[in-house]
């Protein structure tokens, strides 16, 4: 006697949402062996091909916030196209899925580094959610919750790994490089004062601003940095041979995205290689206009040569940070950086190598209607005490920090409610490129009063007051707080 045929359980949406959430964890957890995540894979394609207006907005309304977002985005639309499969016909539900896995493993393709664990891991992802969801759905809602928990439990573990990576990673690139910088702080003479930024921002505090959703590591001992184009004598450099030639300096970083006011912005005492030097080694061919810095992932930005060859530009390779080696997110092993340059110019991090061309360069931002030249930070003063809408004395206590490079901050002016300008009392000077702490006192009468501040250069150039946003040439603005004044 035949046995009838048990039909197979067409996938409801809930199944198929479920199989979406555990092919999504299998990848992660195949791909976090390999040191990579398919997550951050497609979120960096979702980044490279967003408008610029969609990439200002995220940056503006979720600022820090933004790579997380994107991540949580990225599986929520993983999960469902899953559910979106399961209602395709039995004979086109493979295929489709198939064709998704291949596009992804594309995109692990499409820039360096090219991990083989994000290729396998899409496959995976496209076999497990096919087999336990599109295939066989779940046959209880136990069934579908212990799915999810693998996906779930997946995703966690392959997070954790990454980051347990990381910390290994900075840990021995710390000991390792540790000897190479000086730890010792400087000191402005600033008398404490709470909410008062430090005059070297820790590195933990420096922000962090970057296309890449996963932060390369760089293996250190087999790390060199390549010097060619046109130039009469291409070479390669370890990171060893570089901190032999490297020197300390002060300076600030801005975040062109910075808004008047915020704090997409840091000063810290870097250890660097002049370019200058790099390129009296290399020696240019005259022909050569256009310095190409290129990651390990293929991102570049590029620099003119003429201000670097002779010495108007004072830029420079970076190894170091605050008395340490670069940490991984910060770009280790090295990184480029021109003081006065908004950091979305001056150069990339996880440096790879300086390339020497002639004529102009298509870098990351260009095609995206960012200016191609690089865009001079301007002057800028930042209310830092008292906090906005704080409550303050008659004689308020004003202070905050103010940056002006290349050429420094000559002054800062404070005012109340748009009276006269008030000159602020400034600690002493680090580096022209470094930012300046200042304070002032106000007098002013009980009740609700508007402070604002402004920076002025050692070249005369004064803060401008009007309001511009970020793009295309960095926020401009006076920084302005409102604050109650008791009886």
């Amino acid at each position: 006697m035949k046995r009838p045929l048990r039909r197979r359980r067409r996938p409801g949406w809930r199944g198929a949402a479920v199989a979406g959430l555990a092919g999504l964890g299998v990848s992660e957890v195949v791909a976090a062996i390999g040191g990579s995540s398919l997550v951050d894979t497609v979120g960096r394609a979702v980044v490279d091909w967003s408008p610029r207006l969609v990439v200002d907005l995220t940056v503006e309304v979720l600022g820090s916030r933004d790579k997380a977002a994107i991540r949580i985005g990225v599986g929520a639309a993983a999960i469902g196209t899953a559910t979106a499969l399961a209602g395709l016909p039995a004979n086109v539900r493979p295929p489709a899925v198939a064709a998704l896995a291949i596009a992804t493993a594309g995109l692990a393709l499409r820039r360096p580094p090219r991990s083989w664990a994000t290729i396998i891991a899409a496959a995976a992802s496209g076999a497990v959610a096919t087999a336990i969801g599109l295939r066989r759905a779940p046959a209880s809602l136990r069934g579908e919750a212990a799915v999810a928990l693998v996906g779930g439990g997946g995703l966690l573990a392959a997070r954790a790994r990454l980051a347990r990576r990381h910390r290994q990673h900075d840990t021995l690139n710390e000991a390792a490089g540790r000897s190479r910088q000086s730890a010792a702080m400087p000191d402005d003479g600033a008398k404490p004062l709470s909410g008062l930024s430090p005059l070297i921002t820790p590195i933990g505090d420096l922000y962090v601003t970057d296309v890449n959703l996963g932060t390369p590591l760089v293996d250190p001992d087999r790390w060199r940095l390549a010097v060619t184009g046109l130039v009469a004598r291409p070479h390669r450099l370890s990171l060893a041979e570089l901190a032999a030639q490297a020197d300390e300096f002060d300076a600030v970083m801005v975040c062109i995205h910075n808004p008047v006011g915020g704090h997409r912005v840091g000063n810290g005492r870097w250890l660097g290689v002049p370019l200058r030097t790099v390129l009296e080694r290399a020696d240019p061919s005259n022909r050569a206009t256009t310095l190409v810095t290129r990651a390990v992932d293929g991102f570049t930005a590029s620099l003119p040569v003429q201000p670097l060859r002779s010495g108007e530009w004072s830029g420079y390779v970076v190894i170091g940070l605050n008395g340490q080696p670069l940490p991984a997110r910060h770009g280790f092993p090295a990184r480029v950086f021109v003081p006065g340059i908004y950091g979305q110019y001056t150069g990339v991090k996880w440096l790879s190598e300086l390339e020497f061309v002639a004529g102009p360069h298509a870098d990351y931002w260009s095609p995206r209607g960012w200016p191609h030249r690089p865009a001079w930070i301007q002057p800028q003063a930042r209310i830092d005490v008292p906090a906005a809408e704080a409550s303050a004395g008659s004689a308020a206590t004003v202070a905050g920090v103010a940056w002006a490079p290349p050429h420094g901050v000559g002054g800062v002016e404070v005012r109340a409610d748009d009276g006269a300008w008030q000159q602020a009392d400034l600690a002493r000077e680090l580096a022209p490129s470094s930012w300046r702490r200042w304070r002032a006192t106000l007098d002013v009468a009980p009740g609700t009063h508007t402070i604002q501040a402004r920076a002025i250069s050692r070249s005369g150039e004064v803060q401008h007051g009007g309001q511009r946003p970020p793009f295309p040439l960095g926020a401009s603005g006076w920084h302005t707080i409102t604050i109650r004044v008791s009886q």
